[in-house]
């Protein structure tokens, strides 16, 4: 008996002694590398002690700002993440081999080597929400959410170092530099600005919140004094100024760049050529008299807000359609009823003139929806939500295969899902990176207990929550509340979604217009009156002209759509409806 406890006594005893025996040196000993990083900020850079994501950069090259160089493609560099609070100027954080990581999880894992190495400081705002929650978010400065370039950030100077394995070593690296302001756009004859606190999302936010818009005025406004506008929505991404519009001829002396995406050299040249295009369009004779708009509704959580009302973002759908839109038609003489206000957009966009049209069905007259972001949560790009267990992997008794997250048109794949979901994890915790998986996260997913985005699945493994998953069906799975509501909705929604998606988009978006579609074209009482329609090869973001490649046809949204616009507008227009003071 004493024979069989000596292993046991043996560990017991190796137990005990384990923290005499081998010392916890923290940081130092993890490493094989033997480096980690002490970031600190000097008194100038700020008064206060801050809260954010500490974050650093690690580029093999020089070409740019290792800020500048972190993506989900296969041409990103590294980056390591740690939260920060009330950080004082002085005081050191450490980043080590603790620190997540992307696309190495680990600076454990960094191979020995020469990088330039940056840090900067994304910083947090304190928010005490009606809801009773207090969170620490990144709230935008006029950036459209985007954390390498937000005004008061601090960042670093690169440096060089070399990863030695055989060598102890702590870098240090100070925040000696501050993202300056932003400044704001002027007016001009055709765009103009404007900015309104929002009362219902300030006293969401617990403080001031702004939405604003850009607003580009029809040919002949100031001649057409009695004239009044139907309205239309661009709906996309933060617009910093209203883009693609552009009086002066493009500039001989611009430096032609190549795209990578589309393959064309000078397409920034092309992009001047478009937008020069469409002011001759606008101002000439025969394009049709609108306000057209874009929104700015950057939010603590990203650069637009998806146009909805959300448990974490707040009542941005109500506060868009009930504050700013009435305001804009008030000042800008628009028409200002439900029959002459229209939407489209792509991507984001896409999802957010789709989702508007049916959460607000009588208040618009007609979406388009270009490429949308998943509008059936059964095709979550390529997790079906209620059916797989992980988001990242197809498991079965004998395979463990990842899910692919990007692709070109030829199926090679640049990033899968854990990839982009594991980029977001290194900029920001609890739904905090800016990044498109958080984004959906915060908008969808019922407040948890600590007052974040309950995750829908675990940012780690993948590990999909069931439950929050019903409430994503029940609340925005906007293929889900057609079938659901359809004998409601219906009649609201005749003749007014129309759906353009590639069959080769990178980001998968065709699957779930694919279902949609089916449930679309098997309304009855009545049939939708829409439509649906696709590009063989076409990648993300084909907006359903078929005699342009996708690079043009992406600058030539309002020139596609205007046309169409004006046929719902005389086709649906109620009787006694203003169809002349506008069409001069």
């Amino acid at each position: 008996m004493i024979l069989r406890m000596l292993p046991t006594l043996f560990f017991v005893t190796l137990f005990i002694l384990a923290p005499l025996l081998f010392p916890p040196t923290a940081e130092l000993q993890t490493a094989p590398s033997g480096m980690r990083f002490s970031v600190s900020f000097p008194a100038a850079s700020s008064g206060a002690p801050l809260d954010g994501r500490l974050l650093l950069l690690v580029s093999k090259d020089n070409s740019k700002e290792p800020r500048l160089q972190i993506s989900e493609d296969l041409t990103t560099q590294q980056v390591f993440g740690i939260d920060v609070e009330g950080l004082k100027s002085g005081q050191e954080a450490i980043v080590g081999a603790s620190a997540f990581g992307y696309p190495v999880r680990s600076l454990s894992e960094l191979q020995p080597g020469d990088y330039w190495v940056q840090g900067l400081l994304h910083r947090y705002e304190t928010f005490r929400r009606s809801d009773g929650h207090t969170v620490k978010l990144p709230m935008d400065r006029g950036e459209g959410q985007q954390w390498n370039r937000a005004p008061g950030n601090l960042y670093s100077t690169p440096q060089k170092i070399t990863v030695d394995v055989n060598k102890l070593r702590t870098v240090r690296i100070t925040l000696d530099k501050v993202i300056p302001p932003i400044e704001p756009p002027k007016d001009t004859k055709y765009i103009k600005h404007i900015k309104l606190q929002s009362k219902l999302l300030t006293k969401f936010w617990g403080r001031p919140m702004h939405l604003g818009a850009n607003i580009l005025l029809p040919e002949g406004f100031d001649s057409h004094p009695n004239a009044r506008y139907p309205l239309v929505i661009f709906h996309g991404h933060f617009p910093s100024d209203f883009g693609g519009f552009r009086e002066e001829p493009p500039d001989p002396k611009l430096k032609p760049e190549y795209s990578e995406r589309f393959h064309l050299a000078g397409y920034n040249r092309i992009q001047q050529e478009q937008a020069h295009q469409f002011y001759k369009d606008w101002t000439g004779p025969d394009f049709p008299r609108m306000i057209i708009i874009e929104i700015q509704h950057a939010n603590p959580y990203y650069d637009d807000s998806y146009a909805v009302n959300s448990e974490n973002l707040g009542p941005y759908g109500d506060a868009i359609t009930y504050e700013l839109i009435p305001h804009i038609e008030k000042q800008f003489r628009g028409i200002g009823k439900g029959w002459a206000r229209f939407m489209y957009g792509g991507s984001t966009g896409g999802w957010e003139a789709l989702a508007a049209q049916i959460f607000y069905p009588e208040e618009y007259n007609g979406a388009w929806g270009a490429c949308p972001d998943p509008i059936d949560f059964r095709a979550y790009t390529v997790v079906n939500i209620y059916d797989h267990k992980n988001a990242y992997y197809a498991e079965a008794p004998w395979k463990h295969i990842a899910r692919p997250g990007k692709r070109n048109y030829l199926g090679e794949v640049s990033a899968t899902v854990e990839d982009q979901n594991h980029m977001e994890l290194a900029l920001g915790t609890k739904s905090r990176s800016g990044g498109q998986f958080d984004i959906w996260q915060a908008v969808y997913s019922p407040v948890g207990k600590d007052g974040y985005p309950k995750p829908i699945w675990d940012k780690v493994t993948g590990k999909i929550d069931h439950k929050v998953a019903e409430y994503w069906r029940e609340h925005y799975d906007l293929g889900h509340i057609l079938r659901r509501d359809w004998k409601k909705l219906g009649p609201k929604l005749e003749g007014k979604l129309h759906i353009y998606v590639g069959e080769a988009d990178n980001y998968y978006l065709n699957n779930a217009v694919y279902l949609v579609e089916d449930f679309l074209k098997s309304t009855k009482n009545p049939h939708y009156g829409g439509d649906v329609d696709y590009e063989p090869r076409a990648e993300h973001c084909w907006n359903g002209d078929h005699t342009r490649p996708n690079a043009i046809s992406r600058l030539r949204y309002h020139q596609f759509y205007a046309p169409k616009i004006l046929a719902r507008i005389l086709k649906s227009a109620p009787r006694g409806a203003d169809l002349t003071s506008w069409r001069y």
